[in-house]
């Protein structure tokens, strides 16, 4: 959530769009959170999927090869046991597979646009059999934190915060380096 306020801040056109989105949503269930409002919240999902590819929760992760494996078009095999590391912010930050990715853009995650995206290149939370159990509960809460921040206020960011932030290079998950402070101003509506 935090980072998804820290580029909202910096993209008040984008704040702007999930705040109408939001209303929208909410005027059709009398106001109310439910779990089908939430679902239906599109374009707040594309602002959390483009700050998991920012941001991913673990730039790594660790697997155990389970079975010979040859790479495809390579001399290399993998035998059993070989422990194996995906750079999850290495395949999110690759222009093969994310045009400018330093660039916060929630419309790559458009239902017509997550198709370009080719298999395995978006890992926030892993993938196959190992994928993080907490994956919908995550992102449901995220959800949840969101729309009751944007729903009551406009974000913007603090003369604290270190811009552009720099993730601390000590912490195994994105922490930015002297936080992420935000102002909240009450909406008038």
């Amino acid at each position: 959530m935090t980072f998804a306020l820290y580029q909202m801040a910096l993209h008040s056109e984008i704040q702007e769009k999930a705040r109408e989105e939001l209303k929208t949503v909410l005027g059709k269930y009398n106001g109310e959170m439910t779990y089908d409002s939430l679902n239906e919240l599109k374009y707040m999902k594309q602002i959390i999927d483009e700050t998991l590819r920012m941001y991913p929760p673990l730039p790594v992760l660790a697997r155990t090869c389970v079975e010979k494996y040859k790479i495809p078009g390579e001399d290399i095999v993998l035998d059993v046991g070989v422990r194996v590391v995906i750079p999850v912010a290495g395949l999110h930050f690759d222009e093969d597979y994310f045009k400018d990715p330093n660039t916060f853009d929630p419309e790559r995650f458009t239902e017509e646009n997550k198709k370009n995206i080719p298999q395995y290149s978006y890992l926030p939370f892993g993938e196959g059999p190992r994928i993080c159990i907490g994956e919908r509960f995550g992102i449901m809460q995220t959800k949840v934190g969101l729309a009751c921040i944007l729903k009551n206020f406009k974000v913007s960011l603090s003369e604290k915060t270190i811009h552009p932030i720099r993730l601390q290079k000590r912490n195994f998950i994105p922490v930015a380096e002297g936080g992420i402070w935000l102002k909240l101003t009450p909406t008038t509506s």
